[in-house]
């Protein structure tokens, strides 16, 4: 599994995959347990929708929400975004 470092101001994870395959669907069936492992307690939410574009949303500290579409993100992209959301 892909090792995450997520950074400590995350309150919760969502994220939205559209049906067809992404680069994000594979980096979050990679990445889920190693984030899970690190992080119990952390609410991680993936949702499949239809007709959308792959989408990351953090919940920061006093409910601030910093939403991405992550469309052409590569891992090493994707990995950075949530260590320095």
């Amino acid at each position: 599994s892909t090792m995450v470092a997520l950074s400590p101001a995350i309150r919760e994870l969502r994220f939205l995959l559209p049906q067809t395959a992404s680069s994000l669907k594979s980096f979050v069936l990679n990445a889920y347990p190693s984030i899970k492992q690190q992080h119990p307690h952390l609410p991680v939410l993936i949702r499949e929708c239809q007709g959308i574009q792959p989408t990351v949303v953090v919940r920061l500290e006093k409910g601030v929400e910093v939403k991405k579409h992550v469309a052409n993100f590569s891992d090493a992209e994707l990995k950075s975004f949530l260590q320095n959301p």
